[in-house]
Protein backbone atom coordinates (compact mmCIF):
# COMPACT_ATOMS: atom_id res chain seq x y z
CA UNK A 1 0.00 0.00 0.00
CA UNK A 2 1.34 3.47 -0.87
CA UNK A 3 1.70 6.26 1.66
CA UNK A 4 -1.28 8.31 2.81
CA UNK A 5 -2.52 11.08 0.50
CA UNK A 6 -2.53 13.45 3.49
CA UNK A 7 0.14 16.08 3.92
CA UNK A 8 2.64 15.28 6.68
CA UNK A 9 2.00 16.69 10.12
CA UNK A 10 4.60 19.45 9.92
CA UNK A 11 4.55 20.36 13.61
CA UNK A 12 4.28 17.12 15.60
CA UNK A 13 5.80 18.46 18.85
CA UNK A 14 4.61 16.09 21.65
CA UNK A 15 3.01 18.86 23.73
CA UNK A 16 1.84 20.89 20.77
CA UNK A 17 -1.83 20.12 21.15
CA UNK A 18 -1.75 21.51 24.68
CA UNK A 19 -0.58 24.92 23.51
CA UNK A 20 -2.90 27.92 23.44
CA UNK A 21 -2.93 28.02 19.66
CA UNK A 22 -4.55 24.60 19.54
CA UNK A 23 -6.90 25.11 22.46
CA UNK A 24 -9.04 27.00 19.93
CA UNK A 25 -10.61 24.23 17.85
CA UNK A 26 -10.71 24.99 14.10
CA UNK A 27 -14.05 26.52 13.19
CA UNK A 28 -15.56 27.82 9.95
CA UNK A 29 -18.68 29.85 9.22
CA UNK A 30 -21.55 27.79 7.87
CA UNK A 31 -22.49 30.15 5.03
CA UNK A 32 -19.19 29.77 3.18
CA UNK A 33 -19.11 26.05 3.98
CA UNK A 34 -22.39 25.62 2.12
CA UNK A 35 -21.82 28.01 -0.78
CA UNK A 36 -18.81 28.30 -3.12
CA UNK A 37 -17.08 31.56 -2.19
CA UNK A 38 -13.52 30.29 -2.70
CA UNK A 39 -11.65 29.23 -5.81
CA UNK A 40 -10.46 25.63 -6.21
CA UNK A 41 -7.69 26.71 -8.57
CA UNK A 42 -4.02 26.68 -7.57
CA UNK A 43 -3.31 29.32 -10.24
CA UNK A 44 -4.53 32.94 -10.23
CA UNK A 45 -8.28 32.80 -10.93
CA UNK A 46 -9.55 36.09 -12.36
CA UNK A 47 -12.98 34.95 -13.55
CA UNK A 48 -16.07 36.59 -12.02
CA UNK A 49 -18.27 33.92 -10.42
CA UNK A 50 -22.06 34.02 -10.12
CA UNK A 51 -23.96 31.39 -8.18
CA UNK A 52 -27.61 31.03 -7.23
CA UNK A 53 -29.46 28.31 -5.36
CA UNK A 54 -32.95 28.29 -3.83
CA UNK A 55 -33.31 32.04 -3.80
CA UNK A 56 -29.78 32.75 -2.63
CA UNK A 57 -27.38 34.52 -4.94
CA UNK A 58 -23.66 35.23 -4.83
CA UNK A 59 -21.41 37.24 -7.10
CA UNK A 60 -17.69 36.90 -6.42
CA UNK A 61 -15.35 39.35 -8.15
CA UNK A 62 -11.57 38.83 -8.04
CA UNK A 63 -8.85 41.46 -7.76
CA UNK A 64 -5.82 41.46 -10.05
CA UNK A 65 -4.31 38.97 -7.57
CA UNK A 66 -7.13 36.51 -8.30
CA UNK A 67 -9.97 35.07 -6.25
CA UNK A 68 -9.37 33.98 -2.66
CA UNK A 69 -8.71 30.24 -2.67
CA UNK A 70 -9.76 27.35 -0.47
CA UNK A 71 -6.27 27.41 1.06
CA UNK A 72 -6.52 31.18 1.73
CA UNK A 73 -9.56 30.28 3.82
CA UNK A 74 -7.14 28.94 6.48
CA UNK A 75 -6.64 32.51 7.69
CA UNK A 76 -10.37 33.02 8.18
CA UNK A 77 -10.69 29.68 9.98
CA UNK A 78 -7.89 30.66 12.33
CA UNK A 79 -9.42 34.08 13.06
CA UNK A 80 -12.90 32.63 13.61
CA UNK A 81 -11.47 29.99 15.96
CA UNK A 82 -9.65 32.59 18.05
CA UNK A 83 -12.75 34.79 18.35
CA UNK A 84 -14.97 31.86 19.35
CA UNK A 85 -12.37 30.89 21.95
CA UNK A 86 -12.53 34.43 23.33
CA UNK A 87 -16.34 34.31 23.43
CA UNK A 88 -16.26 31.01 25.31
CA UNK A 89 -13.79 32.46 27.81
CA UNK A 90 -16.01 35.48 28.38
CA UNK A 91 -13.56 37.97 26.87
CA UNK A 92 -14.74 40.99 24.81
CA UNK A 93 -14.46 40.38 21.08
CA UNK A 94 -14.22 42.58 17.99
CA UNK A 95 -13.69 42.31 14.26
CA UNK A 96 -9.97 42.97 14.79
CA UNK A 97 -7.81 39.93 15.47
CA UNK A 98 -4.09 40.17 16.28
CA UNK A 99 -1.87 37.10 16.39
CA UNK A 100 1.62 35.77 15.81
CA UNK A 101 2.19 34.75 12.19
CA UNK A 102 4.11 31.66 13.29
CA UNK A 103 1.16 30.49 15.38
CA UNK A 104 -1.19 30.64 12.42
CA UNK A 105 1.30 28.77 10.22
CA UNK A 106 1.70 26.02 12.80
CA UNK A 107 -2.00 25.74 13.62
CA UNK A 108 -2.88 25.36 9.92
CA UNK A 109 -0.04 22.90 9.20
CA UNK A 110 1.84 25.32 6.94
CA UNK A 111 5.56 25.71 6.39
CA UNK A 112 7.30 28.20 8.70
CA UNK A 113 10.02 28.91 6.16
CA UNK A 114 10.40 32.21 4.31
CA UNK A 115 8.27 30.72 1.55
CA UNK A 116 5.50 30.04 4.07
CA UNK A 117 5.44 33.69 5.14
CA UNK A 118 5.36 34.92 1.54
CA UNK A 119 2.41 32.63 0.76
CA UNK A 120 0.66 34.00 3.84
CA UNK A 121 1.04 37.56 2.56
CA UNK A 122 -0.37 36.54 -0.82
CA UNK A 123 -3.35 34.91 0.90
CA UNK A 124 -4.13 38.10 2.82
CA UNK A 125 -4.01 40.13 -0.40
CA UNK A 126 -6.48 37.81 -2.14
CA UNK A 127 -8.83 37.73 0.86
CA UNK A 128 -8.90 41.52 1.02
CA UNK A 129 -9.20 41.96 -2.74
CA UNK A 130 -11.97 39.43 -3.41
CA UNK A 131 -15.31 41.24 -3.42
CA UNK A 132 -18.61 39.52 -2.67
CA UNK A 133 -22.20 40.58 -3.23
CA UNK A 134 -24.81 38.27 -1.75
CA UNK A 135 -28.17 38.05 -0.04
CA UNK A 136 -27.07 35.22 2.27
CA UNK A 137 -28.16 35.94 5.82
CA UNK A 138 -25.58 35.80 8.61
CA UNK A 139 -26.52 36.58 12.19
CA UNK A 140 -30.04 37.51 11.19
CA UNK A 141 -28.85 40.23 8.80
CA UNK A 142 -29.29 40.15 5.02
CA UNK A 143 -26.40 41.87 3.25
CA UNK A 144 -26.69 43.30 -0.27
CA UNK A 145 -23.60 45.51 -0.27
CA UNK A 146 -20.30 44.56 -1.86
CA UNK A 147 -17.64 43.63 0.69
CA UNK A 148 -14.35 41.78 1.06
CA UNK A 149 -13.91 38.70 3.21
CA UNK A 150 -11.50 40.72 5.31
CA UNK A 151 -11.61 44.50 5.55
CA UNK A 152 -7.87 44.90 5.92
CA UNK A 153 -4.71 43.18 7.06
CA UNK A 154 -1.41 44.56 8.20
CA UNK A 155 1.89 43.35 9.58
CA UNK A 156 2.34 44.96 12.98
CA UNK A 157 5.94 43.84 13.43
CA UNK A 158 8.41 42.28 11.03
CA UNK A 159 11.82 40.75 11.68
CA UNK A 160 15.03 42.03 10.12
CA UNK A 161 15.04 39.18 7.63
CA UNK A 162 11.55 40.16 6.42
CA UNK A 163 9.50 37.52 8.24
CA UNK A 164 6.21 38.61 9.78
CA UNK A 165 5.86 38.43 13.55
CA UNK A 166 2.53 40.00 14.45
CA UNK A 167 -0.42 40.30 12.09
CA UNK A 168 -3.60 42.30 12.57
CA UNK A 169 -6.68 41.41 10.52
CA UNK A 170 -10.04 43.19 10.47
CA UNK A 171 -12.82 40.82 9.42
CA UNK A 172 -15.78 41.91 7.33
CA UNK A 173 -19.03 42.63 9.15
CA UNK A 174 -20.62 39.77 7.21
CA UNK A 175 -18.17 37.21 8.63
CA UNK A 176 -18.31 38.75 12.10
CA UNK A 177 -22.13 38.60 12.13
CA UNK A 178 -21.89 34.84 11.60
CA UNK A 179 -19.38 34.51 14.43
CA UNK A 180 -21.47 36.52 16.90
CA UNK A 181 -24.48 34.35 16.07
CA UNK A 182 -22.26 31.25 16.46
CA UNK A 183 -23.20 30.12 12.96
CA UNK A 184 -20.01 28.07 12.87
CA UNK A 185 -19.00 24.41 12.88
CA UNK A 186 -15.92 22.69 14.27
CA UNK A 187 -13.57 21.15 11.70
CA UNK A 188 -11.22 18.21 11.99
CA UNK A 189 -7.58 19.24 12.46
CA UNK A 190 -6.77 16.89 9.57
CA UNK A 191 -8.61 19.35 7.33
CA UNK A 192 -5.29 21.22 7.12
CA UNK A 193 -3.54 18.06 5.94
CA UNK A 194 -5.75 17.63 2.87
CA UNK A 195 -3.62 18.36 -0.21
CA UNK A 196 -6.20 19.05 -2.89
CA UNK A 197 -8.53 22.07 -2.82
CA UNK A 198 -11.40 19.83 -3.98
CA UNK A 199 -10.80 17.48 -1.03
CA UNK A 200 -11.15 20.41 1.35
CA UNK A 201 -14.30 21.62 -0.37
CA UNK A 202 -15.85 18.15 -0.23
CA UNK A 203 -15.05 17.90 3.47
CA UNK A 204 -16.69 21.28 4.11
CA UNK A 205 -19.86 20.17 2.35
CA UNK A 206 -19.89 16.87 4.22
CA UNK A 207 -19.39 18.61 7.55
CA UNK A 208 -22.17 21.12 6.80
CA UNK A 209 -24.78 18.79 5.32
CA UNK A 210 -24.02 15.34 6.75
CA UNK A 211 -22.99 16.53 10.20
CA UNK A 212 -23.63 13.69 12.66
CA UNK A 213 -26.15 11.91 10.41
CA UNK A 214 -25.27 8.42 9.21
CA UNK A 215 -25.13 9.52 5.58
CA UNK A 216 -25.90 12.32 3.14
CA UNK A 217 -26.60 11.87 -0.57
CA UNK A 218 -26.27 14.58 -3.22
CA UNK A 219 -26.67 14.54 -6.99
CA UNK A 220 -23.51 14.80 -9.08
CA UNK A 221 -24.57 18.00 -10.87
CA UNK A 222 -25.54 19.77 -7.67
CA UNK A 223 -22.30 18.67 -6.00
CA UNK A 224 -20.25 20.23 -8.79
CA UNK A 225 -22.28 23.43 -8.47
CA UNK A 226 -21.80 23.59 -4.69
CA UNK A 227 -18.08 22.89 -5.04
CA UNK A 228 -17.77 25.89 -7.36
CA UNK A 229 -15.81 23.85 -9.89
CA UNK A 230 -15.31 25.46 -13.30
CA UNK A 231 -14.18 22.14 -14.84
CA UNK A 232 -16.28 20.35 -17.42
CA UNK A 233 -18.58 17.68 -15.96
CA UNK A 234 -16.32 15.01 -17.46
CA UNK A 235 -13.20 16.47 -15.86
CA UNK A 236 -14.95 17.05 -12.53
CA UNK A 237 -16.12 13.42 -12.52
CA UNK A 238 -12.53 12.32 -13.10
CA UNK A 239 -11.19 14.51 -10.28
CA UNK A 240 -13.92 13.33 -7.93
CA UNK A 241 -13.38 9.69 -8.85
CA UNK A 242 -9.67 9.97 -8.03
CA UNK A 243 -10.49 11.25 -4.56
CA UNK A 244 -13.10 8.52 -4.01
CA UNK A 245 -10.62 5.82 -5.08
CA UNK A 246 -7.94 7.21 -2.78
CA UNK A 247 -10.39 7.33 0.09
CA UNK A 248 -11.44 3.74 -0.57
CA UNK A 249 -7.78 2.70 -0.29
CA UNK A 250 -6.54 4.97 2.49
CA UNK A 251 -9.65 6.23 4.36
CA UNK A 252 -7.84 9.57 4.46
CA UNK A 253 -10.83 11.93 4.30
CA UNK A 254 -11.55 13.25 7.82
CA UNK A 255 -14.84 12.36 9.53
CA UNK A 256 -16.57 11.13 6.33
CA UNK A 257 -15.98 8.51 3.68
CA UNK A 258 -17.07 9.47 0.16
CA UNK A 259 -18.47 6.94 -2.31
CA UNK A 260 -20.43 6.86 -5.55
CA UNK A 261 -24.12 6.09 -5.36
CA UNK A 262 -25.41 2.93 -7.09
CA UNK A 263 -25.93 4.64 -10.45
CA UNK A 264 -22.90 6.96 -10.17
CA UNK A 265 -25.26 9.89 -10.62
CA UNK A 266 -25.15 10.59 -6.91
CA UNK A 267 -22.40 10.84 -4.32
CA UNK A 268 -22.82 9.56 -0.77
CA UNK A 269 -21.03 10.89 2.32
CA UNK A 270 -20.90 8.35 5.16
CA UNK A 271 -20.13 9.50 8.69
CA UNK A 272 -17.16 7.79 10.32
CA UNK A 273 -18.71 8.56 13.72
CA UNK A 274 -15.86 10.90 14.67
CA UNK A 275 -17.77 14.20 14.66
CA UNK A 276 -18.86 15.34 18.13
CA UNK A 277 -22.46 16.51 18.27
CA UNK A 278 -22.88 20.27 18.17
CA UNK A 279 -25.00 21.84 20.90
CA UNK A 280 -27.85 22.37 18.45
CA UNK A 281 -27.87 18.67 17.55
CA UNK A 282 -28.09 17.16 21.02
CA UNK A 283 -30.74 16.97 23.73
CA UNK A 284 -31.95 20.26 25.13
CA UNK A 285 -30.09 21.29 28.29
CA UNK A 286 -30.83 24.79 29.58
CA UNK A 287 -28.13 27.43 29.92
CA UNK A 288 -26.10 27.04 33.10
CA UNK A 289 -25.99 29.54 35.94
CA UNK A 290 -22.99 31.82 35.21
CA UNK A 291 -21.65 31.25 38.75
CA UNK A 292 -21.08 27.56 38.02
CA UNK A 293 -18.13 28.24 35.68
CA UNK A 294 -15.85 29.45 38.48
CA UNK A 295 -16.66 26.29 40.44
CA UNK A 296 -15.99 24.27 37.29
CA UNK A 297 -12.53 25.86 36.95
CA UNK A 298 -11.76 24.72 40.49
CA UNK A 299 -13.05 21.22 39.71
CA UNK A 300 -10.92 20.99 36.52
CA UNK A 301 -7.87 23.25 37.11
CA UNK A 302 -6.22 24.56 33.95
CA UNK A 303 -8.89 23.28 31.56
CA UNK A 304 -11.12 25.33 29.25
CA UNK A 305 -14.42 24.72 31.03
CA UNK A 306 -16.45 25.92 28.03
CA UNK A 307 -14.83 23.18 25.98
CA UNK A 308 -15.63 20.65 28.73
CA UNK A 309 -19.22 21.91 28.69
CA UNK A 310 -19.49 21.13 24.98
CA UNK A 311 -18.13 17.62 25.61
CA UNK A 312 -20.59 17.17 28.48
CA UNK A 313 -23.57 18.29 26.41
CA UNK A 314 -22.55 15.93 23.60
CA UNK A 315 -22.11 13.07 26.07
CA UNK A 316 -25.36 13.57 28.01
CA UNK A 317 -28.10 11.10 27.13
CA UNK A 318 -30.93 12.90 28.93
CA UNK A 319 -31.63 16.27 30.52
CA UNK A 320 -30.30 16.16 34.11
CA UNK A 321 -32.55 17.21 36.98
CA UNK A 322 -29.80 19.52 38.28
CA UNK A 323 -27.70 20.58 35.27
CA UNK A 324 -25.17 22.59 37.34
CA UNK A 325 -24.37 19.71 39.69
CA UNK A 326 -24.22 17.26 36.78
CA UNK A 327 -21.81 19.54 34.92
CA UNK A 328 -19.56 19.95 37.98
CA UNK A 329 -19.48 16.18 38.43
CA UNK A 330 -18.45 15.78 34.79
CA UNK A 331 -15.68 18.37 35.28
CA UNK A 332 -14.29 16.51 38.31
CA UNK A 333 -14.31 13.21 36.42
CA UNK A 334 -12.67 14.89 33.42
CA UNK A 335 -9.86 16.25 35.60
CA UNK A 336 -9.41 12.96 37.45
CA UNK A 337 -9.01 10.92 34.27
CA UNK A 338 -6.89 13.43 32.32
CA UNK A 339 -4.95 15.33 34.98
CA UNK A 340 -3.88 18.92 34.35
CA UNK A 341 -3.51 20.14 30.75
Amino acid sequence: MSSTPLLPDRHPTPDFFLCDIFDAAPKADMASMEHPLFSLSTKPDTVIREYSHRGLSIKVTPSVEGLATVHDRDILIYCISQIIRGMNDGRPISRTVRFQASELLKATNRMTTGRGYELLKASMRRLQGTQIETNIVTGGQEVFEVFGLIEKAKVVRETRDGRMQEIEIVLSEWVFNAIEAKEVLTLSRDYFRLRKPLERRLYELGRKHCGTQTRWTIGFDLLQKKCGSSSSPKKFRELLNNIIEEDEEHSHMPDYSIRWGPDRRTVVFYSRGSVPSDLSEVIEIPKLDPDVYEMARQAAPGWDVRMIEQEWRAWAKETPKNPEMAFLGFCRKWSETRGRP
